[in-house]
C-alpha cells in the first residue's frame, strides 16, 4: 500500500526559509522519480520540483534558483529546502510518485501546509 506523510510546513515570513519532509510507503522507493506538489486555493495542483532516482532533478521555473528537492532512498524520504519564500508560494504542499505524462500514485498524503506571511 502506498502512503506519503508530509511535515514541516509552518508560517513564515517573506523572504524566510522553511524544510519539508515526505516519508514514503512505496516498494522499490528508490527507482521512482519523486515530486513535490503544491495545491493553493482556488487553483489546480501543479508540481514544483522532482527528482530521478539518479538524483536530477527539476524545478517549476516559479520557484527555480529559490527551491531544493533532494531525498534519502535510505530513509525513503524526500526533502524540500525552500528559500526566499515568496506569498504566492503559499500553498499546501505534497509528495508523490512522478511517473509520466503527468500521472501519480493514486494515494495522496494530507499534505503540509506552507504560509508566507508577514
Amino acid at each position: 500500500q502506498v502512503q506519503f506523510v508530509e511535515s514541516g510546513g509552518g508560517l513564515v515570513q517573506p523572504g524566510g526559509s522553511l524544510r519539508i519532509s515526505c516519508a514514503a510507503s512505496v516498494s522499490m522507493f528508490s527507482i521512482y522519480t519523486m515530486g513535490w506538489y503544491r495545491q493553493a486555493p482556488g487553483k489546480q495542483r501543479e508540481l514544483v520540483a522532482a527528482i530521478t532516482s539518479g538524483g536530477s532533478t527539476n524545478y517549476a521555473d516559479s520557484v527555480k534558483g529559490r527551491f531544493t528537492i533532494s531525498r534519502d532512498n535510505a530513509k525513503n524520504t524526500v526533502y524540500l529546502q525552500m528559500n526566499s519564500l515568496k506569498p504566492e508560494d503559499t500553498a499546501v504542499y505534497y509528495c508523490n510518485a512522478d511517473l509520466g505524462g503527468g500521472h501519480t500514485f493514486d494515494s495522496w498524503g494530507q499534505g503540509t501546509q506552507v504560509t508566507v506571511s508577514s
